[in-house]
């Protein structure tokens, strides 16, 4: 009988954003809002070996401290070849397929990120890739891919678009004939990614994330999906806090390069400038 695949979770992490510098260190509840994003992820059952993948940019060198004082394991790598990055760290931690969680999804649900895993754990010999983003259907901000590291060395070896280094799995998901492909919808029927957004980009964000945690946390630390929704629909305003910010994403700036992409899936940021049909589906 074969063992499972050892999975290697690589939380994505820097300081240096420019729309929201140090967003990974701000407070939240007591700890840096990427702590309180760990604690989520290591509580899905699945996630395997959870990785901090911080970059060797000296001005991150306070993610290392970070780690060290949390307890969790720490990876360093390029600053900007986020796919040489995943690679290496997986490479580091033995890992036989990676998951990439970016940093910005503080309020992701643990059980998400257990079901992504699981759909690819169910015929790890039949997918080289899977996520819950081609196309997304659940609130922005869970978002979960998982890839064999076989065809993450690939990648790797032969990806050369600027775009697919930065952000890791263009190259996989661009080349539908060449790998394994499958994605996993939300099961309620529902889709929420260009309504309800939940990762952390902007100041508005932070302030929408603040407010979940202090309204949620205290009850229930490991509050998931569903009881975000109840608190919503008890208190809409708290949705208004970053709603001119939902479906916001970079892939706008790519259209043009993308072959994958729906033209109906994401919008400018307020203070961006955007042709129409500048849409997409996805986060990195």
């Amino acid at each position: 009988m074969n063992s499972p695949p050892r999975i290697v979770t690589v939380v994505q992490a820097r300081t240096g954003s420019s729309r929201l510098p140090n967003k990974v260190l701000l407070p939240l509840l007591g700890k840096a809002l990427l702590a309180r994003m760990v604690e989520r992820v290591r509580a899905a059952r699945l996630s395997g070996t959870v990785v901090v993948a911080a970059t060797t940019a000296p001005q991150d060198d306070a993610i290392e401290r970070l780690c060290r004082r949390e307890g969790l394991l720490c990876f360093r790598g390029h600053p900007s070849d986020l796919l040489d990055r995943h690679y290496r760290a997986g490479l580091a931690f033995g890992a036989d397929a990676v998951v990439k969680i970016p940093s910005d999804c503080p309020l992701i649900d643990p059980r998400v990120i257990n079901r992504v895993i699981g759909a690819y754990l169910e015929r790890p010999q039949s997918y080289d890739y899977v996520s819950n983003l081609h196309p997304p259907s659940y609130p922005d901000g869970n978002d979960v891919e998982i890839m064999s590291m076989a065809a993450l060395r690939i990648a790797w070896q032969e990806a050369d678009r600027e775009l697919e280094r930065e952000h890791t799995t263009p190259f996989l998901w661009e080349n539908p004939r060449r790998f394994r492909l499958h994605n996993v919808r939300w099961e309620s029927g529902l889709d929420y990614s260009m309504t309800h957004r939940w990762a952390i980009d902007y100041a508005q964000d932070y302030d929408f994330i603040r407010t979940v945690y202090e309204a949620l946390y205290p009850l229930q630390p490991l509050f998931g999906l569903e009881d975000i929704l109840e608190l919503l629909e008890q208190h809409p305003n708290i949705v208004e806090l970053n709603a001119a910010y939902a479906g916001v994403n970079w892939y706008r700036h790519h259209l043009d390069e993308l072959n994958t992409i729906t033209p109906d899936q994401t919008r400018a940021a307020p203070d961006e400038s955007a042709g129409p049909g500048q849409t997409a589906w996805m986060r990195s």
